[in-house]
């Protein structure tokens, strides 16, 4: 059985959307044993109101929890005041290996932190980053690291990133030697800031597939399998994707509505569109890996709906299934030996952790 811990409380919508999508994940995975981790009363009602059936039940744990993280608590609130929250507690059936995995829609630096203080980070890794594929013009996906985690890095932390992001690509996408890029402003040895071009120098000194600079339509073009930027640039292209693919969702609806003859075409239309919204649904990409961790954590949409929470659920059953903690720990471990070690000209600045409200998502 595959144990997966469900934060029930956190998200914008909390339990009417965990619940629902666990049973229903429940229903398409006869292996897997959910863990519940939030307030009983709360979640035994909802359960009562979904009509669990006994056969669901038999494969679901409420794990008793008394507090809840606000989407707008500070980190510091969530860390060190709720010390029984859904999030720590989900993250701790992992660290105590009652779990295989942990799930969350919550406050992105709330989970961050949390995950971090409970799990610890792998030998050799400064920080966790947050990691998500996303689907390309070739029919495969891009992973790309830092989405939001960490608005300041240095070069290290880049390289870091790529070992991490590598590793990723290697035990879920089976492959051998994954592509590495580096996002800047122009493929160019002399273009990017200072950080960029030294992290350049260190994923070219490294054993990782270096590609080279990418730039932003790479990400589609499916030019690297894993993209490497800071969490501030990581973030920003992610929101501006998701602003582009609904405003072209409007735009597609706007123009087949534009008079009788285009109803006419839409509806002729119909199926082709239909593929075409499920194929860039960005509800199916919801969930993004927290790596660097010595356990697996997802993250997902703080606004998720049932439909895109199974998701995440769905990417916490493959990283298990995949042994993606043994893969990342052994690739880390075998890629950070004998790597070159950062310019010494380069300082760490104080750790900027996600803002509390906004994510990934």
């Amino acid at each position: 059985m595959i144990r997966i811990a469900i934060d029930c409380m956190g998200g914008d919508f909390g339990l009417s959307v965990t619940i629902p999508a666990a049973l229903s994940f429940c229903e398409r995975h006869p292996d897997v044993r959910l863990l519940l981790a939030g307030l009983p009363d709360q979640i035994e009602a909802r359960l009562a109101q979904a009509r669990a059936t006994a056969a669901q039940r038999e494969r679901l744990q409420i794990v008793p929890a008394s507090e809840v993280v606000e989407m707008d608590d500070k980190v510091e609130v969530a860390l060190r005041r709720k010390k029984d929250s859904s999030m720590r507690v989900a993250a701790a059936q992992v660290r105590d290996g009652l779990a295989d995995a942990c799930v969350s829609a919550g406050n992105t630096g709330a989970w961050m932190a949390i995950s971090r203080y409970v799990l610890k980070t792998l030998d050799g890794i400064d920080r966790p980053a947050i990691a998500k594929a996303m689907p390309n013009q070739n029919g495969g996906m891009t992973v790309i690291l830092d989405l939001g985690a960490n608005v300041d890095c240095t070069a290290e932390h880049l390289l870091q990133f790529a070992i991490m992001g590598s590793a990723l690509v290697s035990a879920v996408g089976r492959r051998a030697r994954p592509s590495v890029g580096l996002l800047n402003i122009g493929e160019e040895v002399i273009k990017g800031n200072d950080v960029v071009k030294q992290a350049a120098e260190l994923l070219r000194a490294s054993t990782l597939n270096f590609h080279g600079n990418v730039e932003g339509n790479d990400i589609f073009k499916g030019t690297v399998d894993v993209i490497v930027c800071d969490g501030f640039v990581g973030n920003v292209v992610l929101k501006a994707s998701e602003g582009l693919a609904k405003m072209l969702g409007i735009f597609i609806k706007e123009e087949f509505k534009r008079n009788l003859f285009t109803l006419l075409m839409g509806a002729v239309a119909t199926p082709v569109l239909n593929r075409f919204r499920h194929r860039v649904d960005p509800r199916r990409y919801n969930g993004a890996s927290l790596l660097g961790l010595r356990g697996v954590v997802i993250k997902s949409h703080g606004a998720a709906d049932a439909y895109a929470f199974g998701w995440a659920l769905q990417d916490a059953y493959d990283a298990v299934a995949s042994g993606l903690l043994a893969r990342t720990t052994q690739a880390v471990a075998q890629l950070t030996a004998g790597r070159p070690a950062a310019p010494s000209s380069e300082t760490d600045p104080a750790p900027r952790p996600a803002a509390a409200h906004g994510d990934f998502a």
